[in-house]
């Protein structure tokens, strides 16, 4: 095992050392044992190289809160190894980095294999309401429900073992980084980008995802030029733990012939159905060690406003990523003639003007916010700035300090409604999903 500096990963090979890299991609809540079923056989043809997320398998916790910023650390670690070229698959936010690599560092990129992927991974409020659920209750919740979004019902109960290792590898992740990747995925959108995917491409998908599913898959294939799409019959979101040997053959099968000096790309898009795989229980690896706790994902960089430039584009970014899309998307949605001038304004100079103001991060302004709306009374936007401290990182006990504090000064009839709302909204956000 290696040993990883803040900017690389913890990583493996197997495999001869002369042949070409191959470099397979964990998912987000997994290591790089999720991959253990298909090392045998790509050894044969690869160097295999494995990596584990930040905070993942017993890595050092470095958070890192984008896509971008992961590549950057993949690339850094085979830089470091004098690896230049290489084929790539990846699964979920292991894809993401798939895609990220073929976009801004396509020279590196000789194959790429998008497995469980999207272009983008739901919607941002999604990962950040699952960022404030672990900052608040820890990985458990997310940990007991994994085998329910990874496998389908009837492996999960003929696989006991391997569910419970499942649920394990969630638990032992560390939260920070969880929570930093989860911000991750919120912001990661490809969508208007995939036509600039170079490489030949194999889009594989589980017919039973319910995460990144067959839809999601088809938009890769629709929007990638040279790309292929198979779907695994019985196959729910880990597809490579789920059927083994049928991911492994589609593997084998595209980067033998994807990934040759010679090879000339077909510019249609063809479709492969992969047969079904009866389910081998493989023995469960190893449960990794604890890692470190975090107690907080990074605070938020605020952007730096470019000078003389209208801040409304800046505002409306920063005002969906505090407040919400839903939230946003309804505000905007009911302003009309009368009101739109003020949802304008209030965008360019309270967002843009204000919260993109490189003084301050962003949970200071939340406690800020949160004194001013409990002093005022104004309990519908003190909600709303409720649910965006916990996006910013403050926890419900921070969040109560800081009323506690206003109390001081508002007097106690304005802390006492204040405190309804709070306590309303954070259980709510903070109440897992089951």
């Amino acid at each position: 095992m290696s040993e990883t500096p803040s900017n690389t990963l913890q990583y493996r090979f197997d495999g001869p050392e002369e042949a070409p890299v191959l470099i397979l991609g964990p998912s987000l809540g997994t290591t790089w044992h999720m991959w253990d079923r298909q090392v045998p056989e790509l050894t044969k043809q690869w160097r295999v190289f494995r990596f584990d997320l930040p905070g993942h398998g017993g890595a050092p916790a470095h958070p890192v809160g984008s896509v971008g910023d992961l590549t950057a650390r993949v690339l850094a670690t085979l830089d470091g190894l004098g690896v230049q070229r290489f084929g790539y698959a990846g699964c979920s936010l292991g894809g993401a980095i798939g895609v990220e690599l073929a976009l801004r560092h396509p020279e590196r990129l000789a194959s790429l294999a998008l497995i469980a992927a999207s272009p983008r991974f739901g919607t941002a409020d999604e990962f950040r309401q699952r960022g404030v659920i672990v900052r608040t209750n820890g990985l458990d919740p997310i940990a007991r429900t994994s085998p329910d979004r990874w496998f389908t019902a009837g492996f999960a109960a003929a696989q006991p073992a391997i569910t419970d290792w499942a649920v394990q590898m969630v638990r032992t992740t560390d939260p920070g980084c969880y929570i930093a990747a989860c911000e991750a995925l919120a912001a990661f959108d490809v969508r208007a980008e995939l036509g600039r995917v170079g490489v030949p491409t194999l889009v594989l998908v589980g017919s039973d995802d319910q995460v990144t599913g067959p839809a999601e898959a088809r938009t890769l294939v629709a929007g990638i030029p040279d790309a292929r799409l198979a779907v695994v019959p019985g196959a729910s979101h880990l597809v490579p733990v789920e059927q083994p040997a049928a991911v492994t053959d589609l593997l084998v099968r595209h980067f033998s012939t994807a990934w040759q000096p010679a090879f000339e790309s077909s510019t249609g898009q063809m479709a492969i159905v992969a047969a079904p795989v009866k389910p081998v229980l493989a023995p469960p690896p190893q449960t990794p060690p604890s890692a470190p706790i975090a107690e907080i994902a990074p605070a938020a960089v605020q952007p730096q406003p470019t000078p003389g430039a209208d801040p409304y584009d800046a505002g409306l970014k920063i005002r969906r990523e505090v407040l919400g899309d839903a939230h946003v998307d309804r505000e905007l949605a009911e302003a009309d003639d009368f009101s739109g001038d003020f949802q304008e304004f209030l965008t360019r100079s309270t967002w843009g003007a204000v919260w993109g103001r490189p003084g301050l991060d962003r949970r200071t302004r939340s406690c800020v916010a949160l004194t001013a709306l409990a002093v005022g009374g104004h309990l519908e936007d003190l909600a709303a700035h409720t649910r965006a401290a916990l996006r910013n990182g403050l926890t419900p006990d921070e969040i109560k300090e800081v009323l506690l504090q206003a109390a001081v000064y508002c007097g106690m009839p304005a802390a006492g409604s204040a405190f309804r709302v709070a306590q309303r909204v954070i259980q709510e956000e903070t109440t897992p999903t089951e």
